[in-house]
């Protein structure tokens, strides 16, 4: 097990994936058991009416463009992977929590937080450690490079996001470092032409109070987005005391701030320059640690700033060409009473020249990448020979060949990253897609990933002794298969994957020998795990509604001990209902996780929980637009992480005003 970045996450065991899915025999079983309801299910929606209702369910996803599986513009029913596109309608919808929780109800995602929205979360892809998921904000990397590292997933408010894409398994060879298991971009608000101003405000149970502010529009060849949020709850007791009556109750409350300002101006047809910053604060009350009296504070403190310069050129019909500059600041610091008990902070910067060429209609694209990136770390747990300040750099250079002929799709991704710690890694993709019947598409992908070492894990008494056992990257193969189907509002998506893991960075005992720690153990590259599934998800309109669902077997393993994951569910799933009738939208769903382990030892139990959100929304007119949640509608008590209470059943009213100036 390895320490986490964050000090209240420590036993929430963030760090590593110290384990994960076993023999070849386990996948066969899942997908004996899983398939043959997959392919029903398939059969089924293939047969199903589509409606000619179209307007509440918008013009079809496969339509949609999709950047962040190929790094270019592509066509989403060309691309070779399993990806889930949500819009701000998508956005909207979604009451309590922030991006955390939005991407908990999606296909393959399953999330461990340390109390309320404010608190230490991770993240699970496939199941599939927090930091082997890259998630990137306008195409600036996220990271935090204290602890096991990974992105501080709660520090993204929902109300400055216009679109999300979901990209799962290895994406390392078209984005280097961290992509082991799947990629998550957010792209934040722009102008889409006319002047337009957007207004959010919100009040309900736990005293929560949002607010937020967004306009955009043309300035002549300047375009603008600019936007203000603020959230503040009361909060909830996040510890359980009945499981540790050492705790004093209290109420953890939670604020946000944030702020994105973008700035675009259009040199001429083929040129455009751009310049995002985008900014946000969280500041919420957790539980350190037993508190024998009542008036203790504990609080952590959350910076992030991500800024990206941007300069993108068609040169020509065939060739596009874009050159940018990003830096992402992650602070994170805990205080109790006001003191500091524990700070660091993580700067990312990164340079990319990419670009893409068309050779033809017939002989298809390619696609180039030249790319620097610096971490730099400030940590007061770093080594005293360092000062208290870690840095090191990764040059990349990375080629793609895209070819769509006829109903055959194909992809070949490579790319070299040099470390300026432990050396070169390469890694590579290969795909292909036969789209063999009408609106049917099978595909089948391979690739290889890695993530490397953090600097904490470098550079602190926890590492291993200069020169004696130096860390190498974690390295991870997969493999998957695909199916879709897609006939006017139905779509259905069945795919089932296999992820190795090797050399995966955890804590060990029994490497005190090369041990700088007096601890009794360090860092070392010891763990393999193998993340196996089956993953199926799908919607359609029937008999006046939609219907919008997911469903995942996975088999998350360590490979030495033979134990499932901690804090891993075998199976876990979504079903939403909705419901438009002239302006009123209603919607109903039921998110499901089954039971698991709060240990990688496997000998804690968790039991499973299904949770029923409920929303209904009315257009007053062109303007204005009201909405309530109830999300845990049924006040299920349950946790994520033993002894962190979630939250209760919440109210939400919320009122929209939108307008075209």
């Amino acid at each position: 097990m390895t320490s986490s970045v964050r000090p209240q996450a420590r036993t929430q065991a963030r760090a590593s994936l110290s384990a994960s899915a076993a023999s070849t025999s386990r996948l066969s079983s899942i997908t004996q058991r899983s398939l043959p309801f997959a392919l029903t299910a398939l059969a089924a929606l293939s047969q199903a009416p589509v409606q000619a209702q179209t307007t509440a369910m918008g013009p079809s996803k496969l339509s949609s463009v999709v950047v962040t599986a190929t790094r270019s513009k592509l066509d989403l029913n060309q691309v070779l992977a399993d990806v889930t596109v949500l819009t701000r309608a998508d956005i909207e919808r979604q009451g309590f929590g922030n991006l955390a929780d939005l991407l908990s109800r999606q296909s393959c995602v399953e999330i461990v937080r340390n109390g309320n929205p404010g608190s230490s979360t991770s993240l699970f892809t496939r199941g599939a450690n927090t930091q082997h998921t890259l998630l990137l904000v306008d195409g600036v990397r996220m990271d935090t490079q204290g602890g096991s590292g990974g992105p501080a997933w709660e520090a993204i408010p929902l109300s400055m996001i216009e679109r999300i894409e979901i990209v799962r398994g290895a994406a390392s060879s078209v984005y280097g470092s961290d992509a082991v298991a799947g990629v998550v971009q957010v792209f934040t608000r722009k102008s889409t032409g006319k002047p337009l101003v957007d207004i959010g405000a919100a009040i309900g149970s736990l005293g929560t109070v949002k607010a937020d502010f967004n306009a955009s529009g043309l300035l002549g060849d300047f375009d603008y987005a600019f936007g203000l949020a603020n959230e503040y709850s009361e909060g909830f007791n996040i510890r359980k005391v009945s499981n540790d009556p050492a705790y004093t109750p209290d109420i953890d409350d939670w604020r946000n701030y944030s702020l994105n300002a973008r700035l675009g101006y259009q040199l001429n047809r083929q040129h455009r320059v751009e310049l995002v910053n985008t900014s946000a604060a969280t500041d919420a009350a957790y539980d350190a640690s037993a508190k024998p009296k009542a008036g203790v504070s504990d609080r952590n403190l959350h910076r992030t700033q991500i800024t990206r310069a941007l300069w993108s050129a068609q040169w020509n019909a065939d060739l596009q060409t874009e050159l940018s500059q990003g830096v992402s600041t992650e602070r994170y610091e805990t205080q109790t009473n006001k003191a500091s008990t524990y700070l660091t902070e993580t700067r990312v910067r990164q340079t990319a020249l990419s670009g893409s060429y068309k050779l033809g209609a017939s002989l298809g694209q390619i696609n180039g990448l030249l790319e620097r990136r610096s971490d730099e770390l400030v940590n007061s747990g770093l080594r005293k020979d360092v000062g208290g300040r870690a840095d090191r750099h990764q040059d990349a250079v990375a080629l793609a060949y895209l070819l769509s002929l006829g109903s055959v799709d194909f992809q070949l991704h490579a790319r070299h990253d040099d470390d300026s710690d432990f050396g070169g890694t390469n890694t590579g993709t290969v795909a292909t897609g036969w789209r063999f019947a009408s609106g049917w598409r099978a595909w089948a992908s391979a690739g290889t990933a890695f993530r490397a070492p953090t600097l904490y894990q470098i550079f602190s008494e926890y590492g291993p002794k200069p020169g004696v056992a130096a860390l190498s990257p974690e390295r991870g193969r997969n493999s998957e298969l695909g199916l879709n189907y897609s006939n006017g509002d139905s779509e259905l998506g069945l795919t089932v994957y296999n992820n190795r893991i090797r050399d995966l960075i955890t804590w060990d005992s029994g490497f005190a020998a090369n041990c700088i720690s007096t601890f009794g153990g360090c860092y070392g590259n010891l763990a393999k795990v193998t993340l196996r599934g089956v993953s199926l998800q799908g919607e359609t309109r029937f008999a006046g509604l939609r219907l919008q669902g997911s469903l995942d077997w996975q088999d998350p393993r360590d490979v030495g001990t033979d134990k499932i994951l901690g804090r891993r569910s075998r199976t876990h799933g979504t079903l939403r209902v909705e419901k438009t009738l002239d302006q009123w939208t209603a919607g109903a769903q039921v998110q499901a996780n089954g039971k698991r382990f709060d240990d990688h030892a496997n000998k804690k139990p968790m039991g499973g929980y299904a949770l029923l959100n409920l929303d209904a929304g009315y257009r007053i007119n062109k303007q204005l637009r009201v909405q309530i949640n109830l999300d845990n509608a049924l006040n299920k008590s349950y946790e994520t992480a033993q002894g962190y209470a979630q939250a209760p059943r919440t109210v939400l009213f919320s009122l929209r005003y939108s307008s075209e100036l």
